[in-house]
């Protein structure tokens, strides 16, 4: 278990020297001539820039999740924490000890990969005593060892058998009890779930939520499954191009989305976003959505007015399941229902009004437990929302939020 603690840590992945003469020397070229390689990252003159500045503090015994779209840097930013990527600016210190120069494996980590990296030609026995054996532990100290992460991972039945005899969880059981048979102070995961079917990373999630209970490691965990953050984090890290969104707790960046970027990438389905229109009267806010007026709770009038928000453009989020639909012609708003999903206990509803797609959840069951009727194809539908459900964003670059 341990303290960690990143303060400014900067990844730049330099150019070689034929690229730098290429690029530098035509300045006005550079973002054209280097798009290819860094889609939204930003170029210098030492090379690209991965991660600008990435600050966090983790608890002793936390559970953090780095989630984000794939090449946002959260896989840059753990490796940097394991020591397998040099640190290019800042400082990583774990216990109050600076680690940029420390060898990995003298960190006193251990890390999960998403390919299981274990070592074919050996048993699953001899793969989880390899760390120990490097650490010229007795043996009998090895074999107890062994023996509780296999019985605390449910492999024991496995121990005799080689990594291609067994299924790709059972593999990830190995995996992490590789891990967490040093009794590391720090565990990293990097994606270790990615490879297994839906029904096998519903199991391991549930499995790790189990482990981080039994042993004494703080987690670090990457993903691009936004489930898999919610699900599992104490506190969820949102990356976007190296940089860093929003931090909060599961509940936190759901019900209070710092931008457009979070709302969007946290919930699924995805929020809606409309054009609206926000109105200041004297302290008082209404939206207008097309032909409808929404008026904000009480309590977003009070951040509005404490940030002293004025009329403005903005842009308006509602969460499917904050959707009210009813067949009144003369709801809120109206559209037309385009595509029906059963989801089992939900139906999701694509519905086009205002000239793009609105998606609602609609629940199959009332409260009598009877099911309910259905929406055609084409048929012409009313919804609505409260005003305590809406979220307010900014129409600058980042789309932050009004409320903030």
């Amino acid at each position: 278990m341990a303290h960690v603690s990143l303060r400014h840590i900067k990844k730049v992945y330099p150019f070689a020297e034929h690229e730098r003469k290429g690029l530098f020397g035509r300045k006005k070229n550079q973002e054209k001539e280097a798009g290819h390689r860094t889609a939204h990252l930003q170029v210098t003159d030492e090379g690209v820039l991965a991660v600008p500045d990435f600050n966090l503090e983790i608890d002793d015994r936390e559970f953090i999740v780095l989630v984000g779209p794939s090449g946002c840097g959260k896989s840059t930013t753990l490796r940097m924490v394991a020591g397998l990527e040099e640190i290019s600016g800042g400082e990583l210190y774990i216990d109050d000890k600076l680690m940029n120069d420390v060898a990995p494996k003298d960190r006193d980590i251990a890390m999960v990969f998403q390919s299981y990296a274990l070592y074919p030609h050996m048993t699953v026995r001899e793969n989880l005593a390899f760390p120990l054996k490097l650490r010229k532990m007795p043996q009998d100290q090895i074999d107890a060892k062994v023996m509780e992460a296999a019985q605390t991972l449910g492999i024991t039945e496995y121990l005799d058998r080689k990594p291609k005899a067994l299924s790709g969880g059972q593999r990830q059981r190995v995996a992490i009890g590789r891990a967490i048979v040093r009794e590391p102070k720090v565990l990293l995961m990097d994606e270790p779930l990615s490879n297994l079917d839906a029904k096998l990373r519903n199991q391991m999630r549930a499995e790790i939520i189990k482990l981080r209970q039994r042993i004494d490691s703080t987690f670090i965990y990457v993903t691009h499954d936004q489930t898999e953050a919610m699900t599992l984090g104490d506190r969820i890290v949102i990356m976007k191009d190296g940089v860093v969104q929003q931090v909060g707790t599961p509940q936190e960046v759901f019900d209070h989305p710092a931008n457009l970027f979070v709302a969007g990438f946290i919930g699924v389905p995805q929020m809606n976003f409309f054009d609206a229109q926000l109105e200041r009267v004297g302290d008082e806010y209404v939206v207008h959505v097309g032909d409808a007026t929404v008026r904000p709770s009480a309590k977003k009038q009070e951040r509005l007015l404490a940030h002293n928000v004025g009329s403005q453009p903005i842009t308006l989020g509602i969460r499917p399941e904050h959707i009210t639909l009813t067949m009144d012609k003369d709801a809120m708003l109206t559209g037309t229902v385009d595509v029906s999903e059963l989801m089992g206990s939900s139906v999701h509803l694509h519905i086009t009004s205002l000239g793009q797609d609105i998606i609602a959840i609609v629940q199959t069951m009332d409260v009598d437990g009877d099911h309910r009727g259905g929406f055609a194809l084409g048929e012409k539908v009313g919804f609505s929302f409260a005003g305590n459900m809406v979220h307010l964003f900014a129409k600058d670059e980042d789309g932050s939020n009004l409320e903030f």
